[in-house]
């Protein structure tokens, strides 16, 4: 995959340190990209029971787009761990490479003969999946997708990392909070036609209505296209066009980057803030020498734990993938939304207390 097509279609996270990380940590799909063809194929067949018995000794196998990843090693360990302590055993197959999409089906294959009672899969491509999924719930296997969808067909349930409200009216709500609710924003978004980026600056601007916002402008929307040299350029720009600017919300893990990379060798160093989408290892060196203050992602480690415990309650029958039925995961009761999507809940924030605790 060229590095332009994966700043398409990965541009919540493209670009997060290696190509290959790229097209992992992306979550090359949320809820609202995957192609919707019904309700989950298994929501329709039996009837979910929430009071059965949680069942143990269960096999979850875990194929990440890529193994030996930081962003997937992070998450599936988080799903192993969930494993261990609802006492089912947790395998992990999967390409080496983040585009060899011909290598998942295989894989999906070898769990299927291997006859494990669940697969958790972060697809690399929505449809190209499906035939050997398929193949998979008919055999009985529970299918439940995390971080990339596949079409809404060829699994029970997709747990989404967080949904594009969330994502949305928290970066907003991250930046009053710094700015103490007074002040000129800026945007710096990635492309001007990404799906994602403009669906939460919608739910920002949706944000910003609030009273509680009254005294904050939203001055410019700027695009630096997921390239690092433009959105570098594009952070100098918004600083000489609105030199009262109080902030810079980027969406974008490269734009977030390239943003802190100018504030932090510039006179604004400290006094515009900067928040928006960014990870943990790409961003560290900037929180600890004060140029951030606060970020988010999400955590992958709670994104590949409920994952687990979404394949467990599946196999164990307390859920089927229909929209309203609820099931818990540790101390939270989650309720499964349309198109069976179950989202992680509202981004993590990233600062000097916690930076250190994740490496991603």
């Amino acid at each position: 995959m060229h590095k332009q097509s994966l700043r398409r279609t990965c541009i919540a996270l493209a670009a997060v340190t290696t190509l290959s990380l790229a097209a992992t940590a992306c979550g090359g799909t949320t809820k609202n990209d995957v192609q919707k063809e019904g309700a989950g194929a298994a929501a329709a067949a039996g009837k979910a029971d929430p009071n059965a018995a949680t069942k143990k000794g269960l096999t979850v196998g875990f194929l990440p787009k890529q193994v030996n990843n930081p962003y997937f090693t992070t998450a599936d360990k988080g799903g192993e761990k969930a494993l261990t302590e609802l006492g089912s055993s947790y395998k992990e197959v999967g390409p080496s490479s983040a585009t060899d999409t011909a290598g998942q089906v295989s894989y999906v294959n070898t769990l299927t003969q291997q006859q494990v009672n669940a697969m958790a899969v972060s697809a690399q491509d929505p449809g190209a999946l499906c035939t050997a999924l398929k193949q998979a719930m008919s055999n009985g296997i529970k299918v439940v997708t995390y971080d990339s969808d596949t079409k809404t067909d060829c699994r029970d349930a997709f747990v989404s990392q967080a949904s594009a409200e969330d994502l949305g009216r928290t970066e907003v709500q991250l930046m009053a909070r710094q700015i103490g609710y007074k002040g000129e924003i800026a945007i710096l978004s990635a492309a001007q036609t990404a799906t994602n980026q403009n669906t939460w600056i919608g739910y920002m601007k949706e944000e910003l209505k609030d009273p509680r916002y009254k005294d904050v402008k939203l001055v410019k929307i700027a695009y630096g296209n997921d390239d690092p040299q433009q959105s570098f350029q594009q952070t100098q720009g918004l600083l000489q066009e609105h030199p009262n600017l109080k902030g810079i919300i980027s969406p974008t893990t490269v734009g977030i980057k390239a943003a802190a990379q100018y504030l932090s060798g510039s006179k604004y160093k400290g006094k515009v803030k900067l928040t928006g989408l960014g990870t943990p290892d790409d961003m560290r060196g900037y929180v600890k020498n004060g140029t951030v203050e606060a970020f988010e992602l999400w955590d992958p480690a709670k994104l590949g734990d409920l994952a687990a415990r979404a394949a467990v309650a599946l196999a164990s029958g307390q859920i089927t993938g229909k929209e309203g039925e609820t099931f818990k995961a540790g101390s939270t009761t989650y309720t499964i939304g349309k198109d069976g999507v179950i989202s992680l809940g509202k981004p993590t924030v990233f600062d000097a207390e916690n930076i250190d605790q994740y490496h991603f």
